[in-house]
């Protein structure tokens, strides 16, 4: 059985199996699926290897994330379906990635070097007062644009992905009423990816000297980013496969109370909308 993933979309979900890519979005009575295949670099060297592999995942994930939300976005406001060219994708990454940067590096970092005036100055504290610092912030942004109509109703599109999914890799057939037995929460969740990536990040730039200028320190960590993202993935991929491990189970838990705040129990139409985008890669 091959491993199955996907994320909410606007009025939707999308899922991948593979090379194939689909997107279900409710339209009204009506749900429109889109399918197709795409080529990954991860079959190919280096990328097919552990750590480069994370690496060539996220860059994949984030393309056809943007690219899948641009078109459930079309459809779900009427607009006929177009194209989009390769400088807005472009654009539009720029834009999620400087934001990123911009909250969760430089923020945290400045708040370490601030509070490094007053006596908190080594590795250790330095990166500890960064990672919590992350951790605070992400909590508090996610929580805060989650009380929001449309952002709550994309939780709710994300429980129902999670749902489809474990339902399948229960072996149950997939239907509503099955799949709305099964737990908002899947293991393999990006939110959990999100939580690896800020812990493990604690214990990378402990190795970052502390006498180098605060821009460097900031550079180092987006230069450093790559490898950490990998360490991050094949983390998430032992995590899934152990997950019955105690020890696994323990390390876990903070991903998984993450997604309580990014998962929400979705109702029985959206539930249909993620069955027909799984049912649509599956075959």
């Amino acid at each position: 059985m091959n491993a199955v993933g996907g994320q909410a979309v606007i009025e939707g979900v999308m899922m991948r199996n593979g090379n194939k890519v689909s997107v279900a979005v409710r339209k009204g009575k009506k749900i429109i699926v889109k399918k197709q295949k795409i080529k990954s670099i991860t079959a190919r060297k280096p990328w097919k290897y552990p750590l480069f592999r994370g690496v060539a995942v996220l860059f994949e994930s984030l393309s056809t994330g943007i690219k899948t939300l641009n078109w459930s976005a079309q459809i779900a406001a009427g607009e006929d379906e177009k194209d989009e060219s390769a400088w807005a994708f472009i654009i539009a990454a720029i834009i999620a990635t400087a934001f990123a940067l911009v909250i969760f590096k430089l923020i945290p970092l400045g708040i370490a070097q601030f509070l490094s005036k007053f006596g908190l100055d080594s590795r250790i504290s330095f990166n500890l007062v960064e990672g919590i610092a992350k951790i605070v912030i992400l909590v508090a942004y996610i929580w805060a644009i989650g009380r929001m109509k449309d952002v709550k109703r994309l939780f709710q599109y994300h429980g129902a992905e999670h749902k489809a999914v474990n339902c399948y890799e229960a072996k149950k057939s997939l239907t509503v009423a099955n799949a709305m037995k099964f737990s908002p929460i899947h293991p393999r969740c990006g939110s959990s990816f999100i939580l690896f990536v800020l812990l493990i990040s604690i214990a990378v730039y402990i190795f970052v000297p502390m006498n180098f200028s605060f821009g460097l320190k900031y550079l180092l960590r987006i230069a450093l980013l790559p490898l950490i993202a990998g360490i991050a993935y094949e983390v998430l991929k032992l995590s899934a496969k152990y997950q019955k491990n105690l020890l696994v189970r323990v390390l876990m838990k903070p991903g998984l109370a993450l997604q309580g705040l990014t998962t929400k129990e979705p109702d029985k139409k959206q539930m249909e909308v993620s069955i027909k985008a799984l049912k649509a890669v599956l075959k």
